[in-house]
């Protein structure tokens, strides 16, 4: 399958930060493209400028939320049908972040992934248990739970995307040991043949966790690892570009 490294903006950039878009676009083109999907996640507020400016690039754009609902009285919120409307092609849903500031459930995450599947995006689930949890040795009960409650209906390699996240390795420097994803990205592959029957060798599942290049091409050669959801390192298109080289010819 082929690999998808996404960057997640957060709610970080002005029009300013389109400029970086632009160099990365140049960057790539500049060499041997990358043997995989490249994606970047803006704020709702540049993601139809930032469709302009790398359209006909090599880079997909997707947004990092949506409301469950295609339309209504949601004040603030933003329906996948919006989303697609203006040229994203994908949407994350359910990060870690929106899980723990927003209280959002498996169940709310799995009715925003059908919104997106409705709407013809791809669904980029986020998944990932607390340094709480993981020192309690919950780590597979508790992602294992969430895959499945966040699931959504009609899920497919071409619809739908697991994201790995690690809560306590999101903005802290630290990263999961080769060893822990392996494991962690070994038994989500098995559950989704559970969960999925059909597809779930053809799923890709994502690592985020503070990804950089000094650690992306040893991350992304660990089994059923089939990219990346960077963060901080999505913001720079030196740092981005670093990490998408293990990914050239």
């Amino acid at each position: 399958m082929r690999p998808l490294v996404a960057g997640n903006w957060k709610m970080n950039g002005l029009t300013a930060q389109l400029a970086e878009a632009m160099m990365l676009a140049d960057g790539l083109a500049a060499g041997t493209p990358p043997v995989c999907d490249v994606m970047l996640c803006p704020p709702f507020p540049l993601i139809s400028a930032l469709v302009h400016v790398v359209k006909g690039r090599s880079i997909l754009v997707g947004a990092q939320d949506c409301h469950a609902k295609a339309s209504g009285a949601q004040t603030g919120d933003v329906s996948a049908e919006m989303l697609a409307d203006i040229g994203a092609s994908a949407v994350i849903v359910g990060h870690s972040e929106r899980r723990a500031d927003h209280g959002e459930r498996d169940s709310d995450v799995k009715a925003k992934a059908e919104a997106a599947l409705r709407a013809g995006l791809t669904a980029i689930v986020c998944i990932g248990e607390t340094a709480g949890q993981r020192a309690a040795g919950l780590t597979l009960e508790v992602t294992g739970r969430q895959l499945a409650g966040s699931l959504p209906k009609g899920a497919t390699a071409a619809n739908t995307v697991i994201a790995y996240e690690p809560v306590w390795a999101i903005g802290t420097g630290l990263t999961a040991s080769t060893a822990d994803v392996a494991e962690v990205h070994a038994f989500l592959r098995r559950r989704l043949s559970e969960l999925s029957p059909g597809n779930s060798d053809k799923l890709r599942i994502l690592y985020g966790g503070s990804v950089k290049p000094a650690n992306a091409k040893e991350l992304m050669a660990v089994p059923h690892v089939n990219g990346a959801l960077v963060g901080g390192a999505s913001l720079k298109a030196a740092d981005f570009l670093g990490i998408l080289l293990g990914y050239r010819i």
